[in-house]
C-alpha cells in the first residue's frame, strides 16, 4: 500500500481490480478453478510482483526457492517485477489477453473483485492447517471472500500517530498508554491548537501529498468514519452505502476533519515527508513503513500512538499486499510451493526488516524485537483486537469502485465542498455501480 515511487501503497492497485470489474462482467464471475491436488508436476512457474521497497528481498526469496526447495521439486520460478506506477497497466494487460502469470501479489482490499472476476483460484486445498493457523486472523479474513480463502500476506499493515515526544511534552499532553486511551478527537484538536500556539504552524502531517489517485486516502481516512460509528458501506449484505457513508455520524466526523485543514492545523500543501522529520509537523498521520526514516531523524524521542477517537473508540485500517494463485496456473500445486516458501518466518523477517511492516505469522511476530514489546507493538496490539479495532476495508468485489468514489469525496472535502452533499453524491455513485453489476453475486459453488 504506497503511494508514489517511495510510498508502499501502489499508485493504482485499485485500478486494478476497478478494470477487472469490466472483464468480470463480460465473463460472468469465477474464480472457482481447480486447487491442489497434492503433486507438483510443473518445471517452471512464472510470477508478477510489485517493486516496492520490498523488491529486493522478494528477489532474494524467489532467488532462494529456486536454489532450495524449487530446486527439490524442480521447479524454477521466473520473477517479473513491474514498477509500482506500472503494475496496473501490466497487469490488466495480461488479464485482457488471457495472460496472466501462475503467482500475483496484489492490494489486499482487491481481491474480493479479482475472485469475483475469475481472475484467483481457491486455496483452500492448499494451505496446511498449520500454516493457516499460524496465519495472522487478520490476513485470514482479508483474503476470505463468499466463505473462501483466496490469499495470504507475508506481512499486514500498521496505521496510527508518530509524533515526537518533546513536542507533546512542551505543551504538557498526555501521551496515550493504549488504544483504550486514545485521544479523543476533541483532544487532538486542542493539542494541535496548542502546538500551533507553541510555534508549529501546521502541526499534523496527513501526507496528503501521497495523491488521490490510489489507496492512501481510504486506507488513511475511513478510520475516522469508523470511529464515529460509520463506514463506507452497510456490511449487512454490501448493497448500499446510504444511511452509512452519508450518515450523520460521517458528516459530523469529517466535517470536523475539515475544520483541521481549514484552520492550518494540518499543511495540505505539504510536498514530502519533510515537515515531520524536521519537528515541523511534530505529528504524523501514517503507516508502519515511515518507522525507519522517522527513528532515524527522531531517535527515542519517536513515539507511537493510536489514531483519535471519533465517538464510538479509535479504529484503525489493516490489510496490505497479499499472495494469490490465478485461474492461469496450470499446476496450482507449484504455484502453491512458491507461496508457501513466501510465508515462511525467514522470508517474512527480511521482507519486515525492511518495510516495517507487521510479520504476516505468529510465529514470526514473536521473533521480532520491534513488534514484541518494541517500538511497533502497537500495530500488532490493533491486530490482535480486529475486526473491531483494526478494521478490514470491506470483503466485496464493488471495492474498486467505493474507494475509488471515497477518495475522490476525500479530496473535495479536504478542499473545501460541503461535507453532506459530497457523501450523498458518492453514495448515489456506489450504489449505482452495484446496481449495475446485479449486486455482484458471489461465484457459484
Amino acid at each position: 500500500m504506497r503511494r508514489t515511487t517511495r510510498i508502499r501503497w501502489p499508485i493504482a492497485a485499485a485500478g486494478v481490480a476497478v478494470a477487472l470489474v469490466m472483464a468480470a462482467c463480460d465473463a460472468g464471475g469465477g474464480g472457482d478453478g481447480a486447487g491442489c491436488d497434492g503433486e507438483v508436476e510443473a518445471e517452471t512457474l512464472t510470477m508478477f510482483a510489485h517493486e516496492g521497497s520490498e523488491a529486493d528481498a522478494y528477489r532474494d526469496a524467489i532467488a532462494g526457492f529456486n536454489e532450495t526447495r524449487g530446486a527439490e521439486l524442480g521447479l524454477e520460478v521466473e520473477l517479473t517485477m513491474i514498477p509500482e506506477g506500472q503494475y496496473t497497466d501490466q497487469v490488466n494487460a495480461a488479464a485482457a489477453a488471457g495472460d496472466l502469470p501462475d503467482v500475483i501479489d496484489f492490494d489486499g482490499p482487491n481481491m474480493a473483485n479479482l475472485a469475483w472476476g475469475g481472475h484467483l483460484i481457491s486455496i483452500e486445498d492448499c494451505i496446511s492447517d498449520e500454516l493457516r493457523g499460524n496465519v495472522l486472523p487478520s490476513l485470514i479474513e482479508q483474503g476470505t471472500y463468499a466463505g473462501t480463502l483466496y490469499s495470504v500476506g507475508s506481512f499486514d499493515s500498521g496505521l496510527g500517530l508518530w509524533a515526537w515526544r518533546s513536542a507533546l511534552e512542551e505543551v504538557d499532553a498526555r501521551i496515550p498508554a493504549s488504544p483504550d486511551d486514545a485521544w479523543t478527537a476533541d483532544e487532538l484538536e486542542q493539542i494541535l491548537r496548542d502546538l500551533q500556539g507553541a510555534g508549529y504552524e501546521h502541526p499534523l502531517d496527513t501526507k496528503f501529498w501521497y495523491g488521490s489517485q490510489g489507496e492512501w486516502f481510504s486506507y488513511a481516512f475511513t478510520p475516522i468514519l469508523w470511529s464515529a460509528g460509520a463506514g463506507l458501506i452497510d456490511r449487512d449484505d454490501y448493497q448500499s452505502a446510504d444511511g452509512v457513508l452519508n450518515s450523520s455520524q460521517a458528516a459530523e466526523s469529517l466535517s470536523t476533519f475539515q475544520s483541521w485543514v481549514e484552520d492550518g492545523l494540518i499543511d495540505k500543501d505539504a510536498a514530502d515527508d519533510s515537515n515531520f522529520i524536521e519537528k515541523r509537523s511534530p505529528i504524523s498521520w501514517v503507516g508502519h513503513w515511515m518507522y525507519l526514516p522517522y527513528r532515524e531523524a527522531a531517535g527515542d524521542d519517536l513515539v507511537l500512538l493510536p489514531l483519535p477517537d471519533f465517538g464510538t473508540g479509535t479504529k484503525t485500517g489493516m490489510g496490505s499486499w497479499a499472495w494469490g494463485v490465478t485461474s492461469a496456473a496450470a499446476d496450482p500445486d507449484a504455484a502453491w510451493a512458491v507461496i508457501e516458501y513466501l510465508m515462511s518466518d525467514d522470508v517474512i523477517m527480511a521482507i519486515t526488516e525492511v518495510n516495517g511492516a507487521i510479520p504476516g505469522t505468529a510465529s514470526a511476530v514473536s521473533q521480532s524485537a520491534n513488534h514484541s514489546g518494541g517500538d511497533l507493538e502497537l500495530y500488532v496490539t490493533q491486530l490482535e483486537g480486529a475486526p473491531d479495532l483494526a478494521v478490514p476495508r470491506p470483503v466485496t468485489p464493488a471495492y474498486p469502485n467505493m474507494t475509488q468514489v471515497f477518495r475522490g469525496a476525500i479530496d473535495d472535502i479536504v478542499n473545501g465542498a460541503d461535507v453532506q452533499a459530497t457523501l450523498d453524491e458518492a453514495v448515489a455513485a456506489i450504489d449505482a455501480d452495484i446496481e449495475a453489476n446485479e449486486g455482484y453475486p458471489p461465484p457459484e459453488e
